[in-house]
């Protein structure tokens, strides 16, 4: 999230349930477990590859300071109608510029939920990581929740956590934590991976 002053956070009209959402009440799974998670990694934090913004909104909810960027105007969009008191950016995130943006950056979280980097332009992984990397504050988190095979992803998978990993090094970050679900399973192996990565 950035240092953005007060924002309003109550609901002002009543919002739709977004895919997730209905899946996983369907299921009786935790939707907002992306939140869940960050909120106890980091006081504030900003969504990368918001789509609808049901992370972000959610973090809003529990009293965080948020920023939503997606390049997908209709999913801003929606966004935008479900909490139009928050603050949604349209930008690629191979080419994101917060000054552009007129957002600061120095944030202390950066969420990119929802299987951002398996869905990238092929090729465009490790600028997306340093240009995410580069709107961080020193000792600020990425934290990348995404898909490692087929079972997880609709798109054969294009990054391997050990790529993902060196892209992050090469962007100054550290591994802090990995783990199996955003409800802080630990990883060991396997097909979905959550990974928590702080800037120098």
């Amino acid at each position: 999230m950035a240092r953005q002053g007060h924002l309003a956070l109550r609901r002002l009209r009543p919002r739709a349930p977004d895919r997730a959402e209905r899946r996983g009440v369907r299921v009786h799974q935790d939707i907002h477990g992306e939140a869940r998670l960050c909120a106890v990694l980091v006081p504030a934090g900003a969504g990368a590859g918001c789509g609808t913004g049901r992370v972000v909104i959610r973090l809003a909810e529990l009293g965080y300071d948020c920023v939503g960027v997606d390049r997908d105007a209709s999913m801003l969009a929606v966004a935008r109608r479900q909490a139009p008191e928050l603050l949604w950016a349209q930008a690629d995130l191979a080419t994101l510029d917060p000054a552009e943006l007129r957002i600061a950056a120095d944030f202390d979280l950066v969420v990119a939920a929802g299987d951002i980097f398996p869905l990238l332009a092929p090729g465009t992984e490790a600028e997306v990581v340093r240009r995410l990397a580069a709107t961080l504050r020193p000792g600020g988190l990425l934290v990348a929740g995404f898909g490692l095979g087929a079972a997880h992803l609709p798109v054969p998978p294009t990054i391997t956590l050990p790529e993902y990993d060196a892209h992050c090094a090469a962007a100054g970050l550290t591994l802090a934590d990995r783990f199996a679900t955003w409800d802080a399973d630990p990883y060991h192996s396997g097909g979905y991976a959550v990974s928590v990565h702080r800037a120098s």
